[in-house]
């Protein structure tokens, strides 16, 4: 028995800082019955792609928005009559003898991503297998058909550049085009043998938030050298026990479960600048770098604070578990207050990270080496061969000190070095 009312499916929120995303491609169509919580589109935004599940059973009356459409987060995509229907019977197949529909061989990302750079992927040739066409093949195409920059007009002098003030008291304009006025860049022309690569969407998204971030947020990095010799012992006792749960313990988990108790000691770094004033957060949500195909996304660990060790090795586990099959949600990148990053194995001795906003600190690890150490040993200093890891802790100065933000990070790897956990 259908009901008279229409639904609307709406764009959902998937991070604070993001307000637009994409339909990356539509899994149903118009007069199609669905079920509750079935997977109907695919959005993508700057931070990653997004299975949408529907929240309501019945049948598509409208779809709003075709694939490749930008619109605002909160924007209705479709209509959906709720109700329990009759599924639609399939259409016949076609008898074996109809000629076959010609089309090029492509994946939906590689369509999205000739959607948009413009490039026909019919005058295409893919070098993939049986002939398939790959994202390389899109961006080289498109830098094929991008226009050469022309050269410069010739002038008869060149301009003067703008009078740089050194009188006390005197105004400085600043502009991020042109500086001071007193540097320019010059042009560029491309030259035989340059690949020009237009920026995706999502690239072109992360670019203006990064850009957002070191513009809005004054950066300060430290840095701390942390002995990882008890974690080690730790995780050896314990791996295999955890392994046998299905539970992997990483280093990761870690420095996540010891940033967490750091941020309930300090709740100055689980925070957010207001306009005029500091929002001290309640929450911990602990967002966690995690590799996905198209790149580093991420999710978060809600309340992260309540969990155990075990909690978080689990946590992060799923997160990344989900994130390699796209299978994350919006929920997962909403209502970050904290991030850790880590390069991985091949990462290198430490790094300054951009704070994701609106947070006010992020956390880097750097690569873990055996290095030379000097311990105490009743009462007696002796050389041992330790591992040791660097953290960096990028913080707004807007809002965090050098002595909160020395703090907390103090805090963070005095946790690890004693080998303070909550198995």
């Amino acid at each position: 028995m259908a009901s008279e009312k229409v639904v609307d499916v709406v764009l959902p929120s998937i991070g604070e800082s993001i307000v637009e995303a994409s339909i990356k491609q539509w899994f149903v169509k118009q007069g199609d019955v669905i079920r509750a919580d079935q997977i109907i589109v695919s959005i993508s935004s700057e931070k990653t792609d997004v299975d949408l599940p529907a929240n309501v059973a019945g049948r598509i009356v409208e779809i709003l928005a075709k694939e490749g459409d930008t619109l605002a987060i909160g924007s209705p995509i479709a209509r959906v009559e709720p109700g329990v229907f009759e599924a639609t019977p399939p259409t016949p197949a076609a008898p074996a003898s109809a000629a076959p529909t010609t089309a090029p061989l492509a994946s939906p990302a590689v369509r999205q991503l000739a959607r948009e750079h413009g490039v026909d992927l019919s005058t295409i040739t893919g070098s993939g297998d049986r002939g398939r066409i790959t994202q390389a093949d899109v961006l080289s195409q498109s830098a094929s058909a991008a226009p050469k920059a022309p050269p410069p007009a010739p002038t008869s002098a060149p301009p003067s550049p703008a009078p740089v003030p050194t009188s006390p008291g005197a105004p400085m304009t600043f502009s991020l085009s042109g500086g001071f006025g007193s540097f320019k860049v010059p042009p560029y022309i491309q030259k035989p043998g340059d690949q020009i690569i237009p920026f995706s969407r999502k690239r072109r998204i992360t670019a203006d938030h990064m850009v957002y971030s070191k513009l809005t947020s004054p950066h300060v990095v430290t840095v701390a050298e942390v002995d990882l010799h008890a974690v080690m012992k730790h995780r050896e006792a314990n791996k295999a026990q955890y392994k046998k749960e299905g539970v992997s313990l990483t280093v990761l988990a870690y420095v996540c479960q010891a940033a967490v108790k750091a941020l309930r000691a300090y709740p100055g770094v689980n925070a957010r600048v207001l306009d005029g004033a500091t929002a001290l957060l309640k929450d911990v949500n602990l967002g966690v770098a995690v590799d996905a195909p198209d790149g580093l996304v991420v999710p978060n660990i809600k309340n992260a604070d309540e969990l155990s060790l075990k909690g978080i090795a689990r946590a992060i586990g799923d997160l990344a578990q989900r994130a390699r099959e796209n299978k994350l949600l919006p929920d997962d990148f909403s209502g970050a207050t904290f991030t850790v990053t880590n390069p991985g194995p091949r990462g290198n001795l430490f790094g300054g990270a951009i704070i994701s906003q609106p947070n006010v600190a992020i956390l880097r690890m750097g690569e873990i080496k055996k290095r030379v150490v000097i311990i105490e040993e009743n009462g007696e200093d002796r050389i041992a061969i330790h591992p040791v890891m660097y953290l960096a802790l990028s913080y707004d100065h807007r809002v965090i000190d050098g002595v909160l933000g020395n703090d907390f990070l103090w805090t963070i790897a005095d946790l690890l070095r004693k080998g303070q956990f909550e198995a």
